[in-house]
């Protein structure tokens, strides 16, 4: 061993050694060539450090295995030492303080747990010397084949070749699948042309990004394991050997993706002939008869030709009749050479660019379609062909016809071609040309003459089109179904082209029908909550409907959201491509790791859990519906996008507050408490404080407001220095605030109340839970007889225009005198019967006329002081004073001394005492109607 010396420690400090390891555990493949960084950092001693990799096997976890070490050769066990000298296992420095172990070829034996160790170079033992991490081995699932073939295409062509990839791997990880192109002497140089990503990004190569964006080269994935790569228009420079890579990544503990496994298919090779070189074919006569001579010609196009070197092949049908080399041998196939001998063919090369084959007293047997193929040195040309055959005089006419001429997507689409005057055997062939690709033209089925089928290369998946039928009603009557439209792309015109056969002679003709898809894919967005509390959750559910069977087609699904209040268009928030993979869109920081996706059918779920203030906004899903076998970066067969669903998030309840009080002082300070019963933990509160002035329909005046930072702010009312230097807010404990008022007088009564507002934080600001108001406070002076007394007669003194004077009783108001003059009589019934007088200074009485039965209660006057309160014409109220209570007993008829009453009070003041004031010093009189 080393004799490693191991201490305790609960905290790092400066100058402490802390050595670190790559995070575990990790998984790596077997046959991996695998490494792993160690560091160590706060050391004393050399900027050099040396550092020893032991592992701790699953079989023996307590018992240490040195591996190798930068200092020591010795160190390795005896079942490392091999692999060790043979470099098959060996450390790296990265720099002086960090290293990479390098196991070259991983075996399973290699799983377990790594110790990087740092041998101690400081004054004394302070810090930690080693660290450790867990390493799995776990077999190597990947696999990728791709069928090696040689292929010879024409400048412009088109390419396309599969790729087959697959893996079992039990845990989680993500492939990127890729092509590339090997040239160069050797074959060294190796040209990325498009890859998909781990992270299902398409990623085209060096030089091909134009083509990429324009749609020239695609890269498709069909089903679980198959992708395709198409390239539009080959160019010469893409001579070469083609290769699919493949790659499985696994993300490590530390966020970081490691590819674990590479695996790349056999090659096929790829020649390219340029369009220097071309063919024409033309015939002496173009209609014979049986005996006749046919002369065909062959001219061949090509620069600087007197010096170049041709070989010229006759074909009859696909199949060789003869050939002349490139120095002018002329060769038959077995089967036309007596012909030959005996002067029926001939071929010939009148030039280095004519070649001409002739057949003379043609028959039967001749007829068919000839070609000739052109071929200079190896590198073969294009292959040009013309139809040739026996005389016929007939004339064939065609129309082509729709019984559904506008269809909904999913409903059957029926085509009729009829064929009249043809006089022998007929083959049809139906095309698509699509409205929305102008030039294109796409096969959709054939039937030969002899009523052999063939369905076009993208009509060939039946779960896609249905079941597709190509029927001969009659001789010349042929009706193409297509049972189930898919999209707006299956409208445009369908061409039907007939070609009739007779005695080697054949004439086509063609005619089209238009047809008009509208869509019939529907998506609906719905949620069982539109309000939902912090913290909760909640699920969209987006349904798909349409008239076809959606199973059996690709969907893709993108999710989208807009926030409250709104701050533009919606945003992508996620999408789902066909083959199940998942991309985020621009809203994910709003909803990382709160989103979770389901599908069951065609119904598509998104579960947002623990619901934050972020996600209140508006949701949307939109649908694309692809072809089965087309999928590929081009657009969609059909779109349709849901209504949209608001989504509210709501603030956990309000906090509760005490109920109404009093307060009553004779002179100095007053506090009025305002205690919140219950909130929620970790709240703030802002606390805003009211006063309600004691007069009817008295609006709340604002005193001071202090918010969750405790900040004050006064209101208008109370802003001069004098006013803020009286009136405090504190917090006195966690659920107690009071508001402190300094020298109290009078003119501060009437009834106070709190508005607290509690705030929270969440995550990614303030929000606010809610607010609630207390219940009132009352705040009252006492005073003695003699006081109330003095201050009424006082008040009374001063300008009338500044006192409002109110008489009534306990529930209504009978009269009121404002501080402006004006006279009101709420209870207009009794105004007829009430009269104010001011016989002197200080002195108010009111008379009533008519005493009733109903006019029995108690009667008492209140004054309100007002005061010109901040700039302009604004008052406020100040001092008020109350008198005692009259009781007015009305006398039934026969007992009264007359017809009037003078009310003057003589009865219990709110001291409780009995001083005999009069009525007279009161204009306000209320009425207490429970007193009968």
């Amino acid at each position: 061993g080393r004799g490693k010396r191991f201490i305790s420690s609960f905290c790092l400090t400066a100058g402490q050694r802390v050595v670190t390891v790559q995070e575990g555990p990790l998984y790596r493949t077997e046959g991996s060539h695998v490494t792993l960084w160690c560091k160590v950092s706060g050391y004393q001693g050399p900027a050099e450090q040396n550092f020893q990799w032991s592992i701790y096997l699953p079989s023996a976890p307590e018992r240490e295995v040195q591996i190798v070490s930068t200092v020591d050769p010795s160190f390795p066990y005896a079942i490392y030492t091999q692999r060790v000298r043979g470099r098959g296992i060996f450390v790296e420095r990265l720099q002086g303080d960090a290293v990479l172990l390098h196991i070259t070829e991983l075996q399973e034996r290699d799983a377990g747990q790594y110790e990087c160790h740092t041998p101690n170079t400081d004054e004394r033992y302070f810090g930690s010397y080693s660290a450790k991490t867990n390493l799995s081995v776990i077999a190597d699932t990947l696999s990728a084949s791709m069928a090696p073939q040689a292929l010879t295409l024409s400048e412009g062509d088109a390419l396309e070749l599969t790729c087959e990839v697959s893996k079992s791997t039990a845990q989680h990880t993500h492939l990127s699948v890729g092509w590339h192109l090997l040239q160069g002497a050797g074959e060294h140089h190796t040209q990325e042309i498009l890859t998909l990503s781990k992270d299902f990004i398409l990623k085209p190569g060096p030089g091909y990004e134009r083509r990429f964006l324009e749609g020239d080269v695609r890269l498709s994935k069909v089903g679980n394991s198959t992708y395709k790569l198409f390239i539009r228009g080959v160019q010469p420079s893409e001579q070469g050997h083609l290769f699919c890579e493949a790659a499985e990544w696994i993300e490590d503990p530390d966020g970081t993706w490691k590819d674990i496994s590479r695996k790349q298919t056999e090659r096929t090779l790829l020649e390219i002939v340029s369009r220097d070189l071309s063919m024409d074919i033309t015939a002496a006569e173009r209609s014979l008869s049986e005996g006749d001579t046919l002369q065909l010609n062959c001219v061949v196009g090509a620069q600087k030709s007197s010096s170049r070197h041709f070989e010229v092949i006759w074909l009859l049908d696909g199949v060789e009749v003869a050939r002349i080399d490139p120095h002018g041998v002329l060769i038959w196939e077995e089967g036309y050479e007596e012909r030959a001998k005996l002067g029926q063919l001939q071929a010939f090369k009148p030039s280095n660019t004519v070649y001409v084959l002739v057949v003379r007293e043609v028959g039967l047997k001749d007829e068919g379609t000839y070609q000739c193929s052109v071929s200079e040195m190896r590198a073969p040309g294009d292959l040009q062909s013309i139809q040739t055959g026996l005389s016929s005089g007939s004339h064939m006419n065609l129309s082509v016809s729709t019984s559904t001429p506008r269809v909904m997507e999913g409903e059957p689409l029926t085509l009729l071609c009829e064929v009249q005057g043809a006089t022998g055997p007929v083959s049809v062939r139906w095309w698509h040309l699509p409205s929305q690709r102008p030039g294109d033209r796409v096969l959709v089925a054939t039937m030969e003459r002899d009523g052999a089928l063939s369905l076009g290369s993208a009509y060939q998946d039946g779960r896609t089109w249905g079941s597709l039928r190509l029927e001969k009603a009659s001789p010349g009557t042929f009706t193409l179904v297509i049972p189930s439209t898919l999209g707006e792309d299956d409208g445009g015109q369908y061409r039907c082209e007939a070609t009739q056969w007779s005695r080697g002679r054949s004439w086509t003709e063609k005619g089209e029908a238009a047809v008009t898809v509208s869509l019939g894919l529907h998506a609906t967005l719905r949620s069982r909550r539109a309000t939902v509390t912090h913290g909760e959750s909640f699920e969209l559910m987006c349904q798909v409907d349409a008239a076809y069977a959606l199973e059996e087609v690709p969907m893709s699904v993108r999710w989208l959201f807009q926030p409250s209040p709104p701050a533009g268009p919606l945003q992508e928030l996620l999408r789902v491509s066909p083959s199940g993979s998942a991309v985020w869109g621009t809203a994910q920081p709003r909803f990382q790791g709160k989103a979770q996706l389901a599908k069951a059918g065609t119904s598509f779920r998104l579960h947002i859990h623990g619901a934050l203030p972020a996600h209140q906004g508006t949701y949307q899903c939109e649908v694309e519906v692809w072809r089965r076998n087309t999928l590929s970066l081009g657009q969609p067969a059909a779109t349709a996008s849901s209504n949209v669903v608001g989504i509210k998030v709501v603030l956990p309840g309000k906090q509760r507050l005490q109920q109404n009080s009093s307060v009553e002082i004779v002179s100095g300070n007053a506090a009025i408490e305002c205690r919140i019963v219950f909130a929620h933990n970790n709240s703030q509160f802002a606390v805003t404080w009211y006063l309600l002035p004691p007069l009817p329909d008295a609006t709340p005046l604002q005193i001071v407001r202090a918010n969750y930072s405790s900040v004050l702010e006064y209101g208008s009312e109370f802003s001069s220095p004098a006013e803020k230097s009286r009136f405090l807010s504190q917090r006195v404990s966690s659920d107690i605030f009071q508001l402190q008022i300094l020298s109290a007088n009078p003119r501060d009564e009437g009834r106070y109340y709190c508005v607290v507002e509690e705030w929270l934080w969440l995550v990614d600001g303030w929000y606010k839970l809610g607010e609630g108001a207390s219940g009132r406070t009352t705040l009252e002076f006492k005073h003695s007889g003699e006081q109330l007394l003095s201050l009424v007669k006082e008040l009374l003194r001063k300008a009338g225009s500044t006192y409002d004077t109110l008489l009534g009783g306990r529930d209504s108001t009978l009269l009121a005198l404002r501080h402006d003059g004006t006279l009101e009589y709420p209870r207009q019934r009794l105004a007829g019967r009430l009269h104010l007088r001011h016989p002197s200074a200080g002195n108010l009485s009111l008379t009533m006329s008519g005493v009733e039965s109903g006019d029995a209660g108690v009667y008492y006057c209140r004054l309100q002081e007002w005061q010109q309160r901040g700039e302009g014409n604004h008052w406020a109220p100040g001092a008020s004073a109350r008198s005692g209570y009259t009781q007015l007993t009305a006398i039934p008829p026969g007992n009264a001394a007359g017809p009037e009453g003078l009310l003057t009070q003589r009865g219990s003041s709110p001291q409780g005492q009995n001083p005999e004031v009069s009525v007279r010093q009161e204009l306000l009189l209320w009425a207490d109607g429970r007193l009968r």
